[in-house]
């Protein structure tokens, strides 16, 4: 079957990792399931594999892919849940031993791909399959950031760090759906205007001074931004993070963070019930997914350069 895999690691140039052509056939363990995929999302944890980060050598090579929407064995449409983790425990996240597909097991950006039978999802009707799976990383972060983390009742005013990406276009969409007020920040004015085309109420420059400090921020830059997120809050406000795409390490702020009572919450994607309600969120709100770009699996290359460059607004979705 054609994969896309990351053939080895490379830090400098991920794209000279990436290998498109022909990989085997998955052959499922039992209770798992094998789905044939019609859509792929492409996703910066992708871009991470292919520098060697969370993916060891002994691994490789991989597919890649965390996200898809297919048909199973019996001719169901389903949206395929990224993390394989033990759900006993009432959230698989929370498993010590948890992995996300490309990770300990092959992922999606293949004409097939085998998961257990449980991390299968029906497909609303509503939704094609290339808005399906946008969903399973970047919009299931954000519903998991915005419902399950940040605390927060409809009418609060929430932060968008980084508008753009994935995980924060899907934060700016849900979010003006659940009745939020969303302020969104990027270095990009061109970035910026689409932000307020989406929902979002109003968009600043990065680091930029706000009208009024805000209930929560989304944090998806890390570093970059990680100071402005403190300074931003009200006291008493929460900032969650969910990702570090500058970097991991900034200034911790204490004295700002006890002083004023600050809340900061760690967020990775969600479960497999949570999805379901996002689905649900999805059909009954007409919220759908804003997509950059769709190409077919076997132009990859192109849409990894794209998100690598930073030109991408929205999810980058392969077909098959």
């Amino acid at each position: 079957m054609f994969a896309v895999t990351a053939a080895r690691a490379d830090s400098s140039d991920p794209l000279a990792a990436l290998e498109l052509g022909q990989h085997a056939d998955p052959v499922p363990p039992e209770g798992w399931a094998t789905v044939t995929v019609k859509a792929a999302a492409l996703n910066h944890h992708d871009v991470w594999s292919l520098r060697g980060v969370g993916l060891a050598a002994d691994r490789l090579p991989m597919i890649l892919g965390c996200d898809a929407a297919g048909i199973d064995e019996d001719g169901n449409e389903v949206v395929v849940h990224a993390v394989i983790g033990d759900p006993s425990g009432g959230d698989e996240t929370l498993d010590p031993g948890r992995s996300l597909l490309s990770e300990k097991y092959d992922g999606t950006m293949a004409e097939r791909v085998t998961v257990p039978r449980w991390n299968l999802v029906p497909k609303p009707a509503a939704l094609s399959f290339e808005q399906a799976a946008c969903l399973p990383t970047a919009y299931l972060t954000a519903y998991r950031m915005l419902f399950g983390r940040a605390g927060l009742q409809p009418g609060a005013t929430v932060l968008v760090q980084g508008a753009g990406g994935g995980v924060a276009t899907a934060m700016i969409l849900l979010g003006r759906a659940a009745g939020y007020r969303i302020w969104a920040t990027s270095r990009s004015e061109a970035k910026r205007a689409r932000a307020v085309e989406l929902g979002a109420d109003r968009a600043f420059e990065s680091g930029a001074r706000l009208p009024e400090r805000v209930d929560a921020v989304m944090e998806t830059v890390g570093e970059a931004t990680w100071a402005h997120s403190l300074r931003a809050l009200r006291p008493g406000g929460t900032v969650v993070v969910c990702g570090a795409t500058s970097g991991p390490m900034p200034p911790a702020d204490l004295n700002r963070m006890f002083f004023l009572q600050l809340s900061v919450v760690g967020s990775t994607m969600g479960s497999r019930d949570q999805l379901a309600r996002l689905l649900t969120f999805l059909e009954q709100t007409g919220v759908r997914p804003v997509i950059d770009r769709t190409l077919p699996l076997t132009e990859a290359r192109d849409g990894f350069a794209a998100m690598i460059g930073g030109e991408a607004f929205g999810k980058i979705v392969f077909t098959l």
